[in-house]
């Protein structure tokens, strides 16, 4: 026969079940798995992501919908973070299966990526938007069905001169300079997330929208 103790005890775990809140919204970082593609232009999405993990200890160690996830709660909304494993190319495929799971629309699934068009490490937030020639977004694109997903771009520079083969660009590694200004857009990427998750986009817009710089202060010339 069960005591009293262990009655208060069940109670006791039936609450906390019920005060888990549901996972609402997704923020997603674009990459490629693997060894060989860690420290490129075109994973500064798991770069990103790292960064979250780090600062909210909520940490991606868990592989499902095809991609490495966890969650947690983020500015009182609970979220899932996740890197998919499907490579670039095929991003959506994993970001739809986690979408479809737990009922998420696309405007509450964020994708954090790389961006050749914005001077190394500059941010820019965006609402919506067409993939504006990246296969990643492309992806996800396709899958959601729908431009009408945040996204949070980080700049990796344009490719060196106009015959530079753009595939050669975003996957080649980033030197100690650029690493550095990608991990400081990095570092902003949480408060900007944060404010995004609590409705605040065009706040966050206004405080993490970086201006294009010069040349010279792109270069470190």
């Amino acid at each position: 026969m069960s005591s009293i103790f262990d009655l208060f005890k069940r109670i006791e775990k039936d609450r906390e079940a019920k005060e888990i809140k549901p996972i609402t919204h997704i923020v997603a970082g674009l990459g490629n798995p693997g060894r060989e593609y860690a420290g490129t232009r075109h994973n500064c999405g798991f770069i990103a992501l790292d960064k979250i993990s780090e600062q909210t200890g909520i940490r991606i160690d868990r592989a499902k919908f095809d991609a490495l996830t966890g969650d947690g709660e983020i500015g009182g909304v609970r979220v899932l973070l996740m890197k998919p494993q499907t490579f670039m190319n095929e991003s959506g495929v994993a970001i739809k299966k986690a979408a479809d799971f737990f009922s998420v629309p696309p405007e509450n699934v964020i994708v954090i990526f790389d961006d050749a068009s914005l001077p190394v490490g500059n941010m820019r937030i965006r609402t919506k938007g067409s993939s504006g020639g990246h296969n990643g977004i492309k992806s996800v694109i396709d899958h959601l069905g729908s431009e009408l997903f945040p996204r949070v771009k980080i700049g990796i520079g344009e490719k060196p001169h106009p015959d530079y083969d753009i595939k050669d660009w975003v996957l080649g590694k980033l030197d100690a300079f650029d690493r550095k200004k990608i991990d400081s857009a990095a570092e902003n990427c949480l408060g900007a997330v944060e404010m995004m998750l609590k409705g605040d986009t065009e706040a966050a817009m206004g405080k993490y929208n970086t201006k294009k710089t010069s040349p010279a202060e792109n270069t470190g010339a």
